[in-house]
């Protein structure tokens, strides 16, 4: 190593950026395991962002011409030493990264290159929104190279998740994934190292924002690399707990010429803390009976709908304290306001509300309902002051009273706790053959419907994915779910399954790029489109299926504004076109110049990271033009002149959980932190977020 380190120190004095990327691989080398899991750190990943500007000191490529193919671009990266405008036109004065060679070229011919040791400073631009759920928290789906958008959720998440969901490429040798905006083909010698460096990097990333007290890691894999990536697993968390579930996918497998046809993957779930599986229902012995909403959702029951039900709206009064129903109001007229009904000493007036406001109606009468609580088959759920009301309907009520199901207790609030003979309490195997995994039926098939005629490769069983997802956040109704490796949103729409059967307000963070199809690729390119053009884009994974996807389930309607066709199956049985009562904004991430972010004139970009940290909940604050702002969940204190004012603010409402602080003097941060509640996270800005990022860029280097 001697001879080595004297040999570097000579080259510094020529090529001191390539002494470091020699230096950096022989550290890799040297801290190499001697058994287990080895392989080549590769050079750290370079993302190309098509849309973002080309400034003054960025990295870039040269696009091909149009009309080419991909093959015929300059994969070398260039840094821009400033740009003039001649005859109209802005070009480029490049330089290669080494320095010895110099180019021109016009500015819209390049692409910025982002490599993952350099610094980015990550905002966030809205694109549109879906809201159906009230005061629910948001979901939130970026369009995102999601090594970064990993990075970003560092700032806004770290060590607060309860679940990672993911779906990574498989490596199979097809055209799945790139390394380095080329694709990694199967004769490529180095394409398990290339796969297992690029999992790294992210998962590492993962093990930061997970809690480690109690959290959980989900992975599906093929028998490509699933050995790999249990050695990988095992390394990154030495102290979690690996476990691998195989699951067939499809009963009649995908047919192989010279091999096994294959009909199963591997789930792999890594635990952290007291994480620990939910035991489920078996169907040979005993079963919980499933309560209902008593809530009618479908649009012909509105309470002015077309067949008014005119003793179906009525006050369901549900004490404060111990979420008993006390007493039932009368039924009102169509001309009666809910408003005017009279109030119950600590109770709260229940109407049947959708979160848009619509007044909808009650599953059965005053006196019908009165009956069915007497008997305890009545029950309320309440999560952050909102009620629902869940009852057991006449087919499980008769099969009690016929004995195909029994009482085997009672809750603290009265209702009962019935069981059927179809099922018993056990835990879940670690080899899953159920229908309701079929990739086939409950992937491809229901998503044509969702967004019919748009192709997607291999989507998720929806029903297998919620499984997954309920053996870890079953019992967590307020979990924070992420996928980084989205694809069409399935994890999505299971945590919006999961909300709608317990009334939880779970929320997830789908990231996915706009990658579009290798093939969809080479017929845009013959058209003379690049990346970057909206032509190009409105085809990218992002655009053309996530977004289209998450949004048609939540309203019910698919992209073309029609109903969607069929219902949902298993656990909870609705039609697809009654959508979800939630809540989803659609994101994509920029990068900004830190020193524009340092001195408040980006605030637009970093104002839904804000928002997001403090939990997706409610106003977001957009701009501190008056000096502060206090919304429902989080405040922002811009200029300090206005801190009296501002703490009085926030002391108003118990809902604060953050406070942003704009100040560069540590003494004044400190002095306004010390005259918040105690229950309220005080975050200097912008040095937090600043940080964050400087900090986080050398993990690329791996």
């Amino acid at each position: 190593m001697s001879r080595l380190n004297d040999l570097l120190r000579q080259l510094r004095t020529e090529n001191e950026p390539l002494a470091k990327d020699i230096e950096r691989e022989v550290q890799a080398l040297a801290e190499r395991r001697a058994f287990g899991l080895n392989f080549e750190r590769h050079v750290p990943e370079a993302v190309e962002l098509p849309g973002r500007r080309v400034r003054k000191g960025d990295k870039v490529r040269q696009l091909p011409p149009r009309g080419e193919l991909a093959k015929s671009a300059d994969e070398r990266v260039w840094l821009v030493t400033s740009i003039e405008r001649i005859e109209g036109t802005a070009i480029a004065l490049l330089e290669s990264v080494d320095g010895k060679k110099v180019s021109r070229s016009p500015v819209q011919d390049l692409v910025v290159v982002a490599e993952f040791r350099d610094s980015i400073y990550p905002g966030l631009v809205s694109t549109g929104k879906i809201e159906r759920g009230g005061d629910k928290p948001f979901h939130a789906v970026i369009n995102a190279e999601n090594y970064h958008a990993l990075q970003t959720l560092l700032f806004t998440h770290r060590g607060k998740v309860d679940c990672i969901y993911i779906d990574p490429p498989y490596n199979t040798g097809a055209k799945d994934w790139k390394y380095n905006n080329s694709y990694v083909e199967g004769d490529d010698l180095y394409r398990h190292s290339k796969w297992l460096a690029f999992m790294e990097r992210r998962l590492l990333l993962a093990k930061e924002i997970l809690n480690p007290d109690n959290s959980v890691l989900i992975i599906t894999i093929d028998e490509k690399e699933y050995l790999r990536l249990g050695l990988l697993l095992e390394q990154t968390f030495p102290g979690a707990r690996v476990q691998m579930v195989t699951s067939v996918i499809n009963a009649t497998g995908v047919i192989r010429a010279t091999e096994f046809t294959r009909n199963n993957e591997y789930i792999y779930f890594v635990s952290f803390g007291d994480a620990k599986i939910t035991p489920e229902r078996s169907m040979d012995g005993e079963v919980e009976l499933l309560w209902n909403l008593l809530q009618r959702r479908e649009d012909s029951s509105r309470r002015h709908g077309p067949v008014p039900r005119l003793d179906q709206f009525y006050p369901i009064y549900v004490e404060r304290t111990s979420g008993r129903i006390k007493c039932l109001g009368k039924s009102l007229t169509l001309d009666e306001s809910r408003l005017d009904v009279p109030s119950v000493e600590g109770c709260e007036a229940v109407f049947p509300i959708r979160p848009d406001g619509t007044e909808m109606t009650w599953g059965v009468t005053p006196g019908t309902l009165q009956g069915l609580i007497d008997k305890g088959y009545v029950r309320v759920n309440a999560t952050r002051g909102k009620y629902s009301v869940y009852y057991l309907t006449s087919g499980k009520v008769k099969d009690i009273a016929e004995g195909r199901a029994s009482i085997t207790g009672r809750r603290p609030d009265g209702s009962v706790i019935a069981v059927s003979d179809a099922g018993k309490v056990s835990m879940p195997t670690s080899t899953w053959e159920r229908p309701s995994h079929n990739a086939q039926s409950h992937g491809t098939k229901l998503l044509s419907r969702i967004v019919p005629n748009r192709r997607f490769p291999f989507p998720k069983s929806l029903y297998a994915v919620e499984d997954c997802l309920r053996f870890f956040i079953g019992d967590k109704p307020d979990a924070t779910v992420i996928d980084f490796f989205s694809g069409s949103g399935t994890t999505t729409h299971a945590v919006m399954r999961l909300n709608r059967q317990d009334g939880g307000r779970r929320r997830s963070i789908a990231i996915t790029n706009n990658e579009v199809g290798s093939e969809e690729q080479r017929d845009l390119r013959k058209k003379g489109f690049r990346p970057g053009d909206s032509d190009w884009e409105s085809w990218g994974i992002c655009d053309y299926i996530t977004k289209p996807r998450i949004a048609a389930s939540v309203s019910g309607l698919t992209p073309e504004g029609e109903p969607i066709k069929g219902d949902y199956k298993f656990t909870d049985e609705f039609p697809l076109t009654e959508g979800f009562e939630e809540n989803v904004e659609f994101f994509t991430l920029t990068y900004e110049a830190p020193l524009r972010v340092a001195s408040n004139r980006e605030f637009r970009k970093i104002a839904p990271l804000l928002w997001i940290r403090a939990g997706s909940q409610g106003r977001r604050i957009e701009a501190i033009s008056m000096g502060w702002d206090v919304a429902e969940t989080y405040g922002v204190l811009a200029d300090l002149d206005h801190t009296e004012t501002f703490l009085k603010a926030v002391a108003a409402t118990n809902k604060v959980a953050v406070a942003y602080i704009v100040t560069d003097e540590d003494r004044l941060f400190e002095s306004v932190s010390q005259e918040l509640p105690d229950h309220i996270e005080p975050v200097r800005l912008y040095e937090a977020y600043l940080r964050n990022f400087e900090i986080e860029s050398g993990r690329g280097s791996l």
